[in-house]
């Protein structure tokens, strides 16, 4: 596996790469070969970077959102 993302990865909604990292976490916790186990390393250390990637463009909207909502408020005084 290698460590740049694929295309595929930056299509996984927040939901998706989160379920799949749990899935990689519940294999690494059971066992594997070391080999195995570097690459389901590698795989979850992508997959949190996209949750945390998702994570934080939601929080960015949310932030654009409150200052719109604050702009139009104090333009309405």
């Amino acid at each position: 596996m290698s460590d740049s993302p694929t295309d595929h990865d930056q299509e996984l909604s927040y939901e998706q790469a989160r379920e799949e990292l749990v899935q990689v976490v519940q294999k690494l916790e059971v066992g594997a070969p070391l080999e195995e186990s570097l690459a389901l390393w590698e795989r979850g250390e992508r997959l949190a970077g996209i949750c945390q990637e998702r994570l934080d463009g939601a929080k960015e909207r949310v932030a654009a959102a409150r200052r719109t909502t604050a702009e139009s408020d104090d333009s309405q005084e």
